[in-house]
């Protein structure tokens, strides 16, 4: 395999440009010339293609978002647009595909590796770190961290305010980003999709805590629980107490990527890239127990989630 195109899909994560340096100066490493694929599977289907070198990447290894940018691209799921992406693909010489993204973005590329038969590698490139096959996923450090800046933050005001505070965190339907986050920024309870929530109990501990003295309890709430107003309202019902929410949103998703997911993006672009090279498509990478790892693409959507439970029953007792 000689010529290979890279595209970044989906939400934006940190890590994604590192993800893409490190493919396109690993690929040139092995003589492959590698495209990029400006707007994900949008621009794809319109042939937004340009010949990368190592110079295109950069000063971009500490960039946050993505230098190929991404877009939804609703006719990327019917059969003509993927015919449209395949035409593409073979006008440019293009032998193979590297995707960059969450599950939406894996489930367009299985569908261009098992229908049309197209050798595609992935990289999980999603804060919400969501992907069952892989521990973690690019972008999900950087944005732990960011949101634990914000718990620090918030908690000084809190605190001088004599508040509670309950912020709301992405995720979509996993929450991994308030559960490590929470734990690691002593926040006094974690609200997340994957475990049955119980608002009396976590009145009662609120109530505990008042009668102690503090009344500047951080609560972190995952999205795919509720938002945070209806929470604090139901909380406003049942025990006297101040609370004040916030909604952290996009600034999660952008910054500086941590080292840790710098790291990981090298190696997962250097494994996708050998896959490639290797005639080994249809598969996507990602990092068990400190060890990068490929694992077939329909397999890997087919995992199911879930959350560590060990990892909530420790945060849970130390919030106490």
């Amino acid at each position: 395999m000689r010529r290979i195109a890279v595209l970044t899909s989906g939400g934006d994560a940190p890590g994604m440009n590192a993800a893409i340096r490190a493919t396109v100066r690993y690929a040139i490493s092995q003589n492959m010339e590698v495209f990029g694929v400006e707007r994900g599977y949008d621009g794809l289907i319109k042939g937004n293609l340009y010949k990368m070198d190592s110079r295109s990447v950069s000063d971009t290894i500490h960039r946050g978002g993505t230098i190929l940018k991404t877009a939804r691209c609703p006719e990327f799921q019917t059969k003509e647009g993927m015919d449209k992406a395949i035409e593409v693909l073979k006008a440019y010489g293009i032998e193979g595909l590297i995707v960059i993204g969450g599950d939406g973005s894996y489930r367009g590329m299985k569908d261009l590796y098992v229908q049309y038969g197209f050798p595609c590698a992935g990289i999980p490139g999603t804060i919400d770190n969501d992907l069952a096959y892989t521990d973690y996923t690019l972008g999900f450090d950087t944005a732990v961290n960011t949101v634990l800046s914000a718990i620090n933050n918030i908690r000084d005001t809190m605190t001088s305010h004599d508040r509670a505070c309950i912020i709301e965190v992405m995720g979509r339907h996993c929450g991994d980003i308030a559960l490590y986050a929470g734990l690691a920024g002593g926040a006094e309870a974690m609200i997340v999709p994957e475990i049955p929530f119980n608002l009396d109990e976590l009145c009662a501990a609120m109530k505990r805590n008042i009668i102690k003295g503090k009344v500047s309890d951080i609560i972190l709430l995952a999205e795919g629980v509720c938002d945070a107003d209806t929470l604090k309202k139901q909380i406003e019902a049942k025990i006297p107490i101040v609370i004040r929410t916030v909604k952290l949103g996009y600034i999660q998703r952008g910054g500086t990527p941590s080292m840790a997911d710098r790291v990981l993006a090298a190696r997962c672009a250097v494994k996708a890239v050998d896959l490639l090279k290797n005639d080994e498509g249809g598969k996507v990478v990602g990092i068990k127990n400190n060890a990068i790892i490929a694992v077939d693409v329909v397999e890997a959507l087919d995992m199911p989630r879930v959350i560590d439970k060990d990892l909530y029953r420790i945060a849970t007792l130390l919030s106490q």
